[in-house]
């Protein structure tokens, strides 16, 4: 499952999607990866993405998608996650029970990797934490006392950092495509 930050602010929107900014490189990450062709998701020469296209590409691969914060402030009005409040996080009790097969979070970068960190019962140092392209063991704990996630272990998850799709995140566009390019194949998705 993928897991960012917060979308930007709605007049940066070019779809009602994740990653909904045309100028994340998210979308053409995951069309070169994946279809060699970095406008795979785009609408002709318009400037958005097609968000039907992407989920059912998504569906069809099993990759999930969830931002890690479900309430943010920009202090800024912009899209850096540098000057984000986080609100309320993820409520991941929830969202796993969605999607049970789940086995591996993938982040898109710091912070959406902070603040799933952030949620462990014990927490982790910063000096833990993975480095961008490197995973570590998860150990969530169920926050909920129901029977139906007592079936699930504690331990079966684990994290990966990757790159953040942000053009402003200093790393070439093919670095980053080889990056997602190597996690994707690890995963068995290409």
């Amino acid at each position: 499952m993928m897991m960012g930050t917060f979308p930007p602010t709605a007049d940066k929107w070019a779809m009602s999607f994740h990653y909904p900014n045309f100028y994340n490189d998210m979308w053409r990450i995951y069309g070169r990866v994946f279809f060699d062709d970095a406008d795979y998701f785009r609408v002709g020469d318009e400037k958005h993405f097609d968000p039907e296209r992407i989920r059912d590409f998504m569906f069809e691969r099993g990759i999930a998608s969830c931002p890690t914060v479900k309430q943010a402030i920009r202090e800024t009005g912009n899209a850096s996650d540098k000057n984000l409040t986080v609100v309320t996080p993820v409520d991941l009790d929830n969202i796993l029970l969605q999607v049970p097969k789940v086995q591996t979070l993938f982040t898109t970068g710091g912070k959406a990797t902070e603040v799933l960190l952030g949620l462990l019962a014990e927490p982790i140092a910063k000096s833990k934490y993975p480095k961008t392209n490197d995973s570590m063991n998860y150990p969530y704990k169920w926050q909920s006392d129901d029977l139906e996630l007592l079936d699930r272990q504690v331990n079966d998850l684990t994290l990966y950092r990757l790159p953040s799709t942000s053009r402003a995140y200093p790393l070439s566009l093919d670095k980053k495509v080889a990056a997602y390019k190597a996690f994707f194949e690890k995963m068995g998705k290409l």
